[in-house]
């Protein structure tokens, strides 16, 4: 009987709390960024029983391993493993942050000069430029994304008109978009002019065109936007449409961004966990069954029952049938 590879035994158990980001990589993943085929071609080689996972066989889509700690075989000959590469790039507008475009536009990937299948960490989208960082860690790249980890990015947006104090503190407290209620890590002017101006703001979450929707919202069309950092990573005077690659300091920097913002986001989920609250209508925990019978119900005090004779109704005289109603068809 095949069975799926057993998870590494360092694994963290936070990560397994509910909303933890997955661990691991796709195991078809792995094996495309190891030069072995497309993505597709990867699992039907799953399918097909050629693929062993720690001397075992693995037939199940999406089975996540670790390459770095898990031994990847293909038709019995161990996968090699690939050199972990990290670029920052200062993408210019226009182009586009994905591997597979079907206009055939320029790709950020197409920046960076290297042999090795890499992939861009989040996305900027076309009109927008600044720092993009190139990996081929895809670990690294999931935990600097997942809104779990909360890692901040920091953006300089040049709207349209000036917003006031009251406007700022909405992009603070949040602003109701269709997907639900955004708000910034922080927001502060930087300069005004007479007709825009330069805000400087901080995500700790990453949706689709945010910082445009939510500032559209307010009033003030973005005109330009630019990431400026992420996490503890600065863009700096890297010229534009240039790359180069991050320094072992650099990379570490991040990685210890991404679990101070573990770290943070933990007790959160804890406090949340609350004791079952108190039910002010029966006294009884909210989640806990009720009591609503006639039994649990106290006895009238004496005296409140009026003196009917027996057969006697007691329906005030004159009053009759109940009244006729028309019956719905």
């Amino acid at each position: 009987m095949k069975r799926r590879p057993a998870p590494p035994e360092s694994e963290d158990i936070d990560s397994l709390e509910p909303g933890a980001a997955p661990l691991g990589e796709r195991l078809q993943k792995v094996l495309a960024a190891a030069g072995i085929g497309s993505r597709r071609e990867c699992e039907e080689l799953i399918l097909a029983g050629r693929i062993e996972v720690d001397r075992q066989t693995v037939t199940e889509l999406g089975t996540r391993v670790d390459p770095q700690r898990q031994q990847i075989r293909v038709d019995g000959t161990p996968l090699t493993r690939p050199k972990r590469l990290y670029f920052a790039v200062n993408k210019p507008p226009g182009v586009v942050s994905t591997n597979w475009d079907p206009a055939a536009r320029m790709r950020v990937v197409d920046l960076v000069r290297s042999d090795e299948r890499l992939f861009p960490v989040g996305r900027l989208d076309r009109t927008s430029e600044g720092l993009s960082l190139v990996t081929n860690d895809g670990a690294l790249a999931n935990r600097l994304t997942h809104p779990r980890y909360g890692v901040e990015k920091t953006y300089l947006a040049r709207v349209a008109g000036c917003p006031s104090p009251h406007e700022l503190d909405r992009l603070r407290s949040g602003v109701h978009l269709a997907v639900g209620l955004a708000r910034v890590a922080s927001v502060r002017v930087k300069r005004r002019q007479r007709e825009t101006t330069e805000l400087e703001i901080v995500l700790d979450e990453g949706r689709n065109r945010e910082i445009r929707r939510i500032l559209a919202r307010i009033g003030h069309k973005v005109l330009q936007l630019k990431r400026i950092a992420v996490g503890p990573l600065q863009l700096g005077s890297l010229p534009v449409g240039a790359c180069r690659p991050l320094t072992r300091d650099e990379v570490q920097m991040l990685e210890r961004a991404t679990e101070r913002a573990a770290r943070k986001s933990r007790p959160a989920v804890k406090a949340s966990r609350k004791p079952l609250a108190a039910d002010h209508r029966s006294g009884t925990a909210t989640g806990q069954k009720r009591r609503g019978g006639r039994a649990d119900r106290q006895s009238k005090p004496a005296g409140f029952e009026p003196d009917v004779a027996p057969g006697q109704s007691r329906r005030p005289p004159g009053t009759g049938k109940k009244p006729w109603r028309k019956k719905h068809r």
